[in-house]
């Protein structure tokens, strides 16, 4: 059924109330981060803003907070959202270390992984056993509440308000743009002072978009915020704790790892082709 001329308007309401309490909330943060110190808890701050935007926005709006995709019927999105990111980081670290663009095994990382779990360092299969099973599950649960900020607001709110007002493909495209943007401040505190900023801040706006379709896709079928949190954390530990710091970097390196180099948002990009393709077949 196609919205009236007045839902379509309060929509994009809603939606322009959200993005300036989203935007006045995050340069609080920001201001903290950039001028104060970068410390966990500010940008913990930062990525709660979204969250707390959508809360507002709703109460504003004089919606229930209750109104979120809270629920979850199907268990198996959840088992999807998980293993997703692991199969896309670990096809793009594997090109990494084949191609040259880094090498595996970082000994340093391992060594302090084994002081941390006590186990001697000679026995690298099973430090490596023991902290990635750890880190993919403890670590993901504990970075869950962060996640859980940000998604609460991209994808428990705003997604399905752009849905009002647009299709699936420009929901996600849209979504993942102002997603990528929100996060450029903290690119610029990173690597403000290189001359590849540019190229960092295009390698992750790529990587979030294509991300962004995935989320939606799985928000959507799923009809529930919880396997986006889940597949955001699992995202971020897998990067930016097991494969990063098991890389050995070299001169190639810093234009294909990570979040902010190539690899991912090329294999990413694919992914999300798939997931465009596979919504356009169930009308999402």
């Amino acid at each position: 059924m196609s919205k009236s001329v007045s839902e379509i308007k309060e929509a994009w309401n809603t939606i322009i109330l959200f993005l300036i309490l989203l935007t006045a909330l995050s340069l609080v943060a920001y201001y903290v981060i950039l001028k104060l110190n970068p410390t966990s808890i500010y940008v913990g701050a930062l990525m709660i803003s979204p969250a707390l935007a959508a809360f507002i926005t709703l109460k504003i709006k004089k919606r229930p907070i209750a109104s979120l995709p809270w629920s979850l019927k199907e268990l198996s999105y959840l088992k999807r959202s998980y293993f997703t990111p692991i199969l896309y980081v670990s096809i793009a670290y594997l090109l990494i270390w084949l191609l040259g663009f880094g090498q595996f095994i970082n000994t340093e990382q391992l060594i302090e992984w084994s002081n941390e779990l006590g186990i001697e360092s000679s026995n690298k299969a099973l430090v490596i056993i023991v902290m990635v099973f750890l880190l993919l599950t403890v670590g993901v649960i504990k970075n869950l509440g962060s996640t859980l900020g940000e998604e609460i607001g991209w994808r428990g709110f705003l997604i399905f308000e752009l849905r009002k007002v647009m299709p699936f493909k420009a929901l996600a495209i849209v979504s993942g743009l102002i997603w990528a943007i929100w996060h450029y401040p903290i690119i610029n505190l990173m690597y403000g002072r290189s001359e590849n900023l540019i190229l960092h801040m295009s390698a992750f706006t790529i990587m979030i978009i294509g991300i962004s379709v995935i989320l939606a896709y799985y928000t959507f079928k799923s009809n529930s915020l919880w396997p986006a949190a889940v597949y955001h954390s699992i995202h971020n530990i897998y990067i930016q704790k097991i494969c990063t710091p098991l890389t050995i970097s070299n001169d190639k390196t810093i234009f294909w790892i990570d979040e902010y180099g190539f690899m991912i948002p090329i294999v990413t990009t694919l992914f999300a082709i798939y997931f465009w393709r596979k919504a356009e077949k169930e009308n999402l």
